[in-house]
């Protein structure tokens, strides 16, 4: 029974199951009505007009939950009010509104391209990232249908089956009618986040359409819906778990197949007993709840006390020049003061940990937010941010890690946090540590050297860890190792370079394979990894450089508080941004992640959360409580 139970060992599966349960019970009560009343039709309508509210929302910094509703609501009640003329039908109204608001919306989408990622998940849903907050949010949309399908009942029995007797018993239709709409809007909102618009009616529809087969009384239509659709649930998040296939579509995928599994069964003249039908919808609820099994071993990264999420859990670790330090949560918006480094003048962080240099020591802290790559799957995991303590050593200009060992690079030193120090610079790569410091040598986890590599490096100054090996910045230009078979290859620059406009700090996206550094007062340097070709764009000087990777822009802060987006290629500004209104920072930095990029704005004591995909928009400017002088963002 393990393959059914190690998934639901997992913290976002155990919150997308809970997730979908409580979608199941949201849908089977509006669902059952909506196909008894045949407003199928209706309910995709509402569903795709929500885009517009979402689209709007999202623009607003508002909840897209909230958007979706207004969104919903507006066609709901548009319905209502078209409904009354004998002109025109309710399929024609349906029609008419459903095709406004989804034009409208692709219209406000079409004027962002920030909303790709935002729109497919609005479309597919994405159920493995269901929060906490999100299950309190449903469970509270639970409760809420529930009270609606009880008091409304004998109205919307009456409705359902004749109007007439609905308005001669007094039950006031046109009422019963647009709470019942509400009760499908709140189906649809609730689920939608989940499963996404093109997905809602494997919950909404195919559940209860398959319990009629096996049901006729109203209440049990609804409890066989929701037993099937727990049931869905449950198999699509291990169909998805073990195929690694997407969980939402999955879900959905399944619950039709239950439809057309009930139609078939019903089309044989099969019998099948409520009480076997009941017991088999709740085999995996059962399942999941029994006795667990053995713990398996935990995943590779975990931590006691961790919880691996289903997607990057992106934090801000920021300093003042009096030593404040902050860790802010860009999910949650929350800020954690730790313990103070006075004095700290530079920091680096491996993804997990930020280093803050003081004077000969480093300040350790632990973000809380990490990641473990394999390559063909990635594990998430998060905790509270602590302060793990002080070591000494030099100004930290750069940190890497692999599963066991971390490297600091100091001037001229790098201290291994696995024990003991080497010359030079040293890149952890594998299970070795690739070492320049004159020759270029790989040393085993015991510090023995078992080879050196040629062509070597002189003078290193700057490394970098990407996906194609490490990165040595040397005096002649750039020296790449490789992972695979530990190669060193010479990447020249394209001219002699006077020392004072080498790349000596490479700063890059994690993960890409095109760095940036500094090219002294001339302009900035652009390595690309995988060409193995330098560029230079003479710019001026610039105070901070970064590049988002894989043909997206390479952006610049002036010392005027300009920002700036460059193309790769040419280096010509395809956008600008006025950002910091203040003095600049001399240490400001730009950090790039996947989707964003952060801007520390000390003289406002504000962070800048840019979209470099939408002409460098600012998505957000959150404030820190402190002049954010030094930042490195980890959990990427």
């Amino acid at each position: 029974m393990e393959w059914l139970i190690a998934p639901f060992e997992v913290s976002f599966v155990q919150r997308a199951w809970w997730g979908g349960v409580l979608v199941s019970g949201v849908c089977a009560l509006a669902g059952t009505w909506m196909v008894l009343r045949g407003l199928a039709f209706l309910g995709d309508a509402m569903s795709h007009g929500m885009l517009p509210g979402v689209a709007i929302a999202a623009l607003l910094g508002g909840s897209p939950v909230l958007g979706a509703a207004l969104s919903a609501g507006a066609i709901a009640a548009g319905v209502t009010a078209l409904g009354r003329s004998r002109r025109i039908s309710q399929d024609t109204s349906i029609g008419l509104l459903f095709v406004g608001m989804l034009a409208l919306g692709v219209i406000i989408v079409s004027r962002s391209q920030s909303f790709v990622v935002d729109l497919t998940g609005f479309l597919f849903g994405d159920v493995l990232a269901v929060g906490h907050r999100d299950l309190l949010f449903l469970a509270g949309a639970l409760a809420v249908a529930a009270i609606v399908a009880l008091l409304g009942h004998r109205s919307f029995v009456a409705l359902t089956f004749d109007e007439r007797t609905a308005h001669t018993l007094g039950l006031r239709p046109r009422r019963a009618h647009a709470a019942l709409l509400g009760l499908v809007t709140l189906a649809i909102v609730a689920s939608f986040h989940v499963v996404g618009t093109l997905l809602v009616f494997g919950l909404l529809v195919a559940p209860p359409a398959a319990a009629l087969y096996w049901a006729r009384r109203v209440p049990v239509v609804m409890l066989t819906a929701a037993l099937l659709g727990a049931f869905a649930t449950t198999a699509g998040l291990l169909i998805s778990w073990h195929w690694g296939t997407a969980a939402g579509a999955t879900i959905a995928a399944v619950a039709v197949a239950l439809f057309g599994l009930s139609a078939l069964a019903a089309r044989l003249g099969a019998r099948v007993p409520r009480r076997t039908l009941t017991l088999l919808a709740a085999f995996p609820l059962a399942a999941c709840a029994a006795e667990p099994a053995p713990p398996a071993e935990p995943p590779h990264g975990y931590v006691e006390g961790a919880e691996e999420t289903a997607e990057a859990q992106p934090r801000l670790v920021i300093a003042d020049r009096n030593g404040a330090v902050h860790v802010l949560d860009l999910i949650t918006e929350q800020t954690t003061e730790l313990a103070p480094a006075p004095g700290v003048q530079r920091v680096a962080t491996d993804g997990r940990f930020a280093y803050l240099s003081s004077g000969g020591t480093v300040h350790v802290v632990d973000s809380g937010s990490w990641m473990v790559d394999h390559g063909d799957h990635v594990h998430y995991y998060r905790t509270a941010p602590t302060a793990a303590g002080t070591r000494p050593g030099g100004p930290v200009v750069a940190a890497h890690a692999d599963s066991a060992v971390t490297a600091l690079v100091s001037e001229g030193r790098t201290t291994l946090t696995a024990g003991g120090e080497t010359a030079g610079a040293a890149v952890p790569l594998g299970e070795r540590l690739v070492v320049a410091d004159g020759t270029l040598e790989v040393r085993g986890r015991d510090g023995a050297t078992e080879s050196v590599l040629e062509p070597a490096c002189a003078d290193p100054r700057g490394t970098a860890l990407t996906r194609r090996g490490a990165v040595f910045g040397c005096a002649g230009g750039a020296v790449l190792v490789s992972e695979k078979d530990f190669t060193a290859t010479k990447i020249p620059y394209p001219a002699d370079v006077p020392p004072e406009e080498r790349a000596v700090e490479f700063s890059h996206r994690p993960g890409s394979t095109t760095l940036t550094a500094r090219a002294g007062d001339r302009g900035v340097w652009v390595l690309d990894v995988t060409a193995k070709t330098w560029r230079r764009f003479d710019t001026g000087p610039v105070v901070a450089v970064n590049a988002v990777g894989s043909g997206g822009a390479v952006l610049t802060l002036t010392a005027d508080g300009v920002l700036h987006a460059l193309n790769p290629e040419t280096g010509a500004e395809t956008a600008r941004r006025p950002l910091i209104s203040g003095p600049v920072d001399p240490d400001a930095t730009i950090q790039v992640d996947t989707s964003r990029a952060y801007v520390n704005d000390a003289a406002a004591r504000v962070v800048h959360e840019i979209d470099y995909a939408d002409n460098l928009r600012i998505a957000r400017t959150l404030p820190v409580g402190i002049a954010p002088a030094l930042l490195v963002e980890t959990g990427r």
